[in-house]
């Protein structure tokens, strides 16, 4: 490199680098950052849409459970509190992040496990009602596990699937699930965030598409809950199941949360009958009558310890306002893909998310062949994005959590791997 060149490389940087700091200091949620553990280390984080970073305050949350609550009331905080646990926060969650009413949202199980239990209820309901509505839609580039639940879902329930082909960059369109619905479709299930390339889906039109046919459609929220703004109830969602370790930091395995909207409560039947859906839980009875309400989606004693560091990131949520945080989440995408096209764009490197931030969810993937080795490089060097086929390597900027600054020590690490694994 000559010096006029090293000259321009490092006016480059400085200018990045006064760039994201002029951004840090006008972030309006920048001292949120101090909040989350390891937030002080130089470690970069391009991973919060997988996991994200854990609370000091849930790190306390979780010390006094177990010496208070689990080690000083025993069995009697069933009886106090915790019985009513997963629908207090589910309230909350529905309250603060997908724009429910009370009475709709509960927590419990994983998030496969409440796909599987809603999406067979609902499939099980509309072909009760006709049947001749034996479709369950879903695209091709959905999630594995939802297109796994629903090809083993129609094989169980004798119905068959209904694929939507779509563009792996962007995601399924208005054009492409009319063309796909019609008068033999049960359920339709969407994610309104694409996980490979964040494609945002338009979630109002497409539940109107899917209801003018008939249907029923159940959206994952698994890649939008805490970063998006979201109205289940407004938009007409008939059902929701979605994560909370990602952009809710509910901690590793967290237990996810389903929406019944209700006037579906009481028509659906979900499959895995247990105890706790009864409707006397202790009654012990010979035959299994389903409780009212939220209760009878549930199945097993509720994960209570999984729930608890999910409360303060929720408190949080409902403190600051969903659209807050979209608008941080927004301004990180934008910088991220501006530092794309500056550094990596001329490494060969594309930008494999919308561009149009009304269509870009908090996520972006950068697309190159050499991704993998990429990835792999990175994550020795404590930076840590994540890596999807075809030659995706996804950047995870949560904006509860992530800085601009440590948004450019990232991308520069990026472009640093590139250089090193296409030399």
């Amino acid at each position: 490199m000559t010096t006029v060149d090293a000259g321009a490389a490092r006016a480059a940087s400085d200018r990045l680098a006064d760039e994201a700091a002029a951004l840090d200091a006008a972030d309006p949620l920048g001292g949120l950052r101090a909040q989350f553990i390891g937030s002080e280390s130089s470690l970069v984080y391009f991973d919060g849409n997988s996991l994200g970073r854990p609370l000091r305050r849930s790190a306390e949350r979780l010390r006094a459970f177990v010496h208070e609550q689990w080690g000083g009331r025993l069995i009697r905080g069933w009886d106090e509190s915790w019985m009513q646990l997963p629908f207090e926060i589910g309230d909350v969650l529905g309250r603060s992040v997908i724009g429910a009413a009370p009475g709709q949202t509960v927590i419990g199980d994983s998030a496969t496990v409440l796909l599987y239990k809603l999406i067979r209820a609902a499939f099980d309901a509309q072909r009760a009602a006709d049947p001749a509505r034996v479709e369950i839609v879903v695209d091709t580039d959905n999630f594995p596990t939802d297109r796994y639940l629903v090809e083993g879902i129609a094989a169980e329930r004798g119905g068959r699937v209904r694929w939507i082909e779509v563009d792996r960059s962007s995601g399924v369109t208005a054009e492409a699930l009319r063309a796909a619905v019609g008068p033999e479709t049960a359920v339709v299930v969407l994610s309104q965030i694409a996980y490979r390339s964040g494609y945002l889906a338009d979630a109002e039109t497409l539940t109107e598409i899917t209801h003018d046919a008939g249907a029923l459609v159940l959206w994952d929220l698994c890649h939008s809950a805490g970063s998006v703004a979201i109205q289940a109830d407004v938009w007409g969602f008939d059902l929701a199941v979605g994560c909370t370790y990602k952009y809710l930091n509910g901690g590793p395995g967290s237990p996810a949360f389903a929406y019944v909207a209700q006037r579906h409560q009481a028509l659906l039947a979900q499959p895995i009958q247990g105890w706790m859906g009864a409707a006397d839980v202790f009654a012990m009875g010979p035959e299994y009558a389903p409780a009212a309400g939220m209760r009878r989606f549930l199945s097993g004693t509720p994960p209570i310890v999984g729930m608890l560091a999910l409360q303060d990131t929720l408190a949080m949520i409902e403190d600051l306002g969903i659209d807050a945080i979209r608008r941080k989440s927004v301004a990180l995408t934008e910088f991220a893909i501006r530092l794309s096209d500056e550094m990596l764009a001329p490494l060969g490197v594309g930008v494999a998310s919308p561009r149009d931030a009304r269509e870009r969810g908090g996520h972006v993937t950068l697309q190159h062949p050499s991704m993998r080795a990429v990835t792999a490089r990175l994550w020795r060097q404590d930076v840590i994005p994540d890596y999807r086929n075809p030659g995706g390597l996804r950047i995870g900027l949560s904006p509860l959590s992530t800085s601009f600054a440590e948004t450019l020590a990232g991308m520069v690490a990026v472009r640093d791997a590139v250089v090193a694994e296409t030399a």
